[in-house]
């Protein structure tokens, strides 16, 4: 402003003002009109989806109803042929599932829900009439009484597929009504927005003018800054999509994997238990390698897609009470630690904002790794403490910042610190597959939970001694990043 001043007339400067002033007050008018279209819009195009879900829940109905009608005229017209009533079996057990849904849809709706209650009741009576029809038939009753019943069960059908053709007449005219206000909204939108647009351009192009000459260096210098700048972001957004594609080929990876692994120990469990006697002591070996391999397998598969999980999933943060975490990790694992004949000493621990989820697998790995690497002829002893700390004490954080430091300590087998790095990467194990079970992934997981919360975690060991795994988490998120940044990647998310 000052170098404005300075080269500017008073009297240029106050058209300029004034200008920006319009150019301002135009623009905050039409993001008030957009924002009232948008939410207009926004609830009709909800109201939409309800009533489409509505229309499909209810012709899902009609099609169950229908497979019940079926089944029921297929099984009398064979004379009791039991195949006519698998459709019956089926579709009876799915029809208080789709009520279930339809209520929660119509819940606002007086009359739907009305309508809904008719329909229970005549789908209820119509199964009713069915079930009796069926018995007839499997009694070999005089056939008046079974064409009395299928009669009743007509007359039951008709009023049934009534109340459905009176409920979707509903939906429909309130798909209608919701699609003609969303369309309306829209249209609205968008003459909003040209008619300010444009006003608003106008004026900036007068003002812009006005300011032609004297600020044309530095309206040059800035258009070069923003190119770095579009730049800058066009390669983190590039960098962003490489490493969600990463993330979601190995999930996807790891998803497809499980179905024929399933397969495996399915057949190769049936061929044990059923044809183990028709094999050779050489052949049930192999059998055995080939299961505990596929179980093995397995289990790496769900550590993989547990790792990409917590990547993938965005979950909200919550005070999340990490005494309350524990206390349930030990109750899951209460008989694993009755064999162990582990011992636990646990120290008061205070609630912090967290994600629930992600907390139960970080306490959840560090707990069956304390399980797991005991040393033998000794009863595990495992301490679990937390306490507060300064962000200050450490330089990976962040000064000022209060944290909440973790400890997870053992009396195990330890290990050498020179392989400190080693043991948090996916896939690596300090012992073999053979010594101690397990993926090499769980470590590797609870680096990535840590990392989502903009914590440290880090272990201190001697082999032979034992190890204290430390997590330093914060107390509570940034709730400035959180609010502009819900909607991107983990790294805003988990400020």
């Amino acid at each position: 402003m000052r170098a404005i001043r300075s080269v500017l007339p008073k009297a240029v400067r106050k058209r300029i003002i004034f200008g920006f002033g319009i150019a301002l007050l135009l623009i905050v008018l039409g993001f008030g009109v957009t924002l009232y279209s948008y939410q207009q819009y926004r609830e009709a195009s909800s109201e939409i989806t309800d009533s489409q879900q509505v229309i499909n829940r209810l012709t899902r109905v009609l099609s169950l109803i229908t497979d019940v009608e079926t089944s029921e005229r297929g099984y009398v017209a064979s004379s009791g042929d039991g195949n006519y009533l698998k459709a019956f079996d089926a579709a009876v057990p799915q029809f208080p599932k789709e009520f279930e849904k339809i209520r929660e849809l119509v819940a606002d709706h007086h009359q739907q829900s009305q309508n809904l209650d008719s329909l229970i009741r005549r789908i209820d009576i119509k199964l009713v009439t069915a079930r009796q029809l069926i018995d007839a038939m499997k009694n070999r009753v005089p056939i008046s009484i079974v064409r009395s019943y299928m009669w009743l069960g007509m007359t039951h059908m008709d009023q049934v597929r009534k109340v459905l053709t009176d409920m979707n007449t509903l939906e429909q005219e309130k798909f209608d009504r919701f699609s003609q206000a969303a369309e309306d909204s829209f249209l609205n939108t968008l003459i909003g927005i040209f008619t300010v647009s444009l006003l608003t351009l106008i004026t900036l192009i007068v003002s812009y003018n006005l300011l032609e000459n004297e600020l044309n260096t530095r309206q040059m210098s800035e258009n070069q800054l923003r190119a770095y700048e579009d730049e800058l972001q066009e390669k983190i957004q590039l960098l962003e999509v490489s490493n969600e594609e990463l993330e979601r080929f190995a999930f996807v990876a790891s998803h497809d994997m499980q179905e024929p692994l399933r397969k495996i120990q399915s057949f190769g469990y049936l061929l044990r238990d059923r044809h183990q006697q028709g094999l050779s002591e050489e052949g049930v070996m192999y059998l055995n390698k080939i299961l505990q391999s596929a179980e093995r397998m397995s289990k790496m598969i769900k550590d993989l897609l547990n790792f990409s999980r917590i990547s993938n999933k965005q979950e909200p943060f919550r005070m999340v009470r990490l005494g309350d975490v524990v206390q349930g990790i030990l109750t899951d694992q209460e008989l694993k630690i009755k064999a162990a004949g582990a011992r636990f000493e646990i120290g008061s621990l205070a609630a912090i904002e967290a994600v629930q989820s992600q907390m139960d697998h970080l306490f959840s790995n560090l707990i069956s790794n304390a399980l797991k690497f005991t040393k033998p002829n000794e009863p595990p002893l495992i301490t679990i403490q937390g306490r507060t700390v300064d962000g200050d004490a450490y330089d990976e954080l962040i000064p000022g910042k209060r944290y909440y430091r973790i400890t997870v300590s053992d009396n195990g087998i330890g290990f050498h610190e020179k392989y400190l790095d080693h043991i948090f990467k996916i896939f690596q194990r300090l012992h073999g597959k053979t010594t101690y079970e397990g993926t090499g992934i769980g470590l590797a997981i609870c680096k990535r939970i840590v990392y989502n919360h903009k914590g440290l975690i880090t272990a201190q060991s001697q082999p032979g001694v034992g190890s204290t795994f430390i997590i330093i988490l914060p107390e509570k998120t940034d709730p400035v990043c959180s609010r502009q940044c819900s909607n991107s990647r983990n790294q805003c998310i988990y400020s």
